[in-house]
């Protein structure tokens, strides 16, 4: 296995919140980008490349089942994040950021994904995305904002 597919799933797992799903959009990816192949342009970034495609093929899902059922979000209560099991303390606050993450807006979910958890620079996040930079920076600033102000809400008790 590659080690772009790990990435890839992840991608695909954070931006669906469930596992069959995640699997589906991996898979359904790797079959685009095997179709459109000729759009590839050597010696560029290819993970960005799959994770635009990626990207393009869940918001496409997304209007579809928006259109049949008249939702397409995805309920927190479904999300299968995984644990990772460093301790007990940091798993409770990774589980309550994560938390956050999928209740975020789909833009600043899927920009929060890029940066923060694959590495992207603001800029590479920007291109598979296909918006400004500056864009992405207001994303992630109120994202950032969201998550603390409520994570000092949940530790106060307010």
């Amino acid at each position: 296995m590659s080690p772009l597919y790990p990435r890839l799933w992840r991608f695909c797992l954070m931006q669906t919140g469930r596992r069959d799903r995640a699997d589906d959009l991996a898979q359904m990816t790797c079959l685009r980008a095997l179709e459109k192949h000729a759009g590839y342009q050597a010696g560029t970034h290819l993970d960005r490349w799959l994770f635009r495609i990626a990207h393009r093929l869940w918001l496409n899902e997304l209007r579809a089942t928006a259109v049949r059922t008249g939702g397409g979000l995805v309920a927190l209560e479904e999300t299968e994040i995984p644990d990772q099991r460093v301790n007990t303390e940091t798993n409770i606050f990774a589980r309550q950021v994560f938390s956050k993450v999928g209740e975020l807006p789909e833009s600043q979910r899927v920009t929060v994904l890029l940066v923060y958890v694959e590495g992207f620079a603001y800029k590479e996040a920007a291109e598979i995305l296909n918006i400004p930079i500056g864009t992405v920076m207001s994303r992630l600033a109120a994202a950032r904002k969201k998550i603390a102000g409520e994570l000092a809400e949940t530790e106060t008790g307010t």
